[in-house]
């Protein structure tokens, strides 16, 4: 069948498509090397000593930094933000959709990495809304504590541990925290993308929306930031009603 469909690129034989795509193929690999080569000179870049001694909060109170290692030499961490006596909808919806990917750390585990969530919160506060969300990986709160092992929250971070001594080896923020969360790249695969206004797509194809537009929605699956919505795992949970309010000032995007 080679009827064109209005809105969308040409439908062509499979032979046709089979071009098209290798053609890509090669800028993919070309894309893949220079990615290889990025991740070679970030793992150049110099390094910052940090007091590994520095007590943060988790389920067994106040803990040294340097645990969270588990007895492994890396460590990888999730900033989480965190907005004070805000209900579990109220929170940030970015960090939402990063930590929920995150499930089981059993493959970093493997390769010798530990991984944890770092935030703000009082530890109270913080607690609960793990066992709202049903998180499994470890929480602490680095209320009061300065940078590289609390400061300003939503980096991913990697650290170094060599018998007693702790260093910063990376951090980013933005979109570099996407690989903690596989759908992005899913969804780069997919025809229509992340339905964002901000793509390059095709002629006639639909338009996008604000980013992040889908990850609030309401009781019924609908994608909105109106004070019904709340992040879209958190319908899922035990207990999740519809609420008035976001719990906080503004949305996220």
């Amino acid at each position: 069948m080679t009827d064109d469909l209005p809105g969308r690129p040409p439908v062509v034989d499979l032979a046709t498509w089979q071009a098209a795509r290798d053609e890509l193929l090669a800028r993919e690999k070309a894309h893949t090397r220079e990615g290889d080569a990025i991740a070679a000179a970030r793992r150049r870049l110099p390094m910052v000593e940090f007091d590994g001694t520095v007590e943060i909060v988790g389920p067994d109170g106040p803990v040294p930094f340097i645990d969270l290692f588990q007895g492994r030499e890396e460590l990888v961490v999730y900033k989480h933000m965190w907005y004070d006596d805000a209900p579990p909808q109220g929170q940030c919806e970015g960090c939402t959709t990063t930590v929920w990917h995150m499930k089981d750390a059993v493959y970093l585990n493997a390769r010798g990495v530990s991984y944890a969530v770092l935030t703000t919160g009082r530890w109270e506060e913080v607690a609960s809304y793990v066992d709202f969300m049903g998180y499994t990986e470890p929480w602490y709160s680095v209320r009061g504590v300065d940078e590289p092992v609390g400061g300003v929250m939503g980096y991913a971070t990697s650290f170094l541990r060599d018998g007693d001594r702790t260093f910063l080896t990376y951090s980013t923020t933005g979109r570099g925290t996407e690989p903690v969360n596989g759908s992005m790249a899913l969804l780069d695969m997919t025809p229509y993308g992340r339905g964002e206004a901000w793509q390059d797509n095709p002629e006639g194809w639909p338009e996008g929306d604000v980013p992040c537009w889908y990850w609030r929605s309401d009781a019924d699956g609908n994608a909105t930031w109106g004070e019904t919505s709340r992040p879209v795992p958190q319908w899922t949970r035990p207990g999740a009603t519809p609420v008035e309010t976001l719990g906080r000032h503004g949305p996220w995007h």
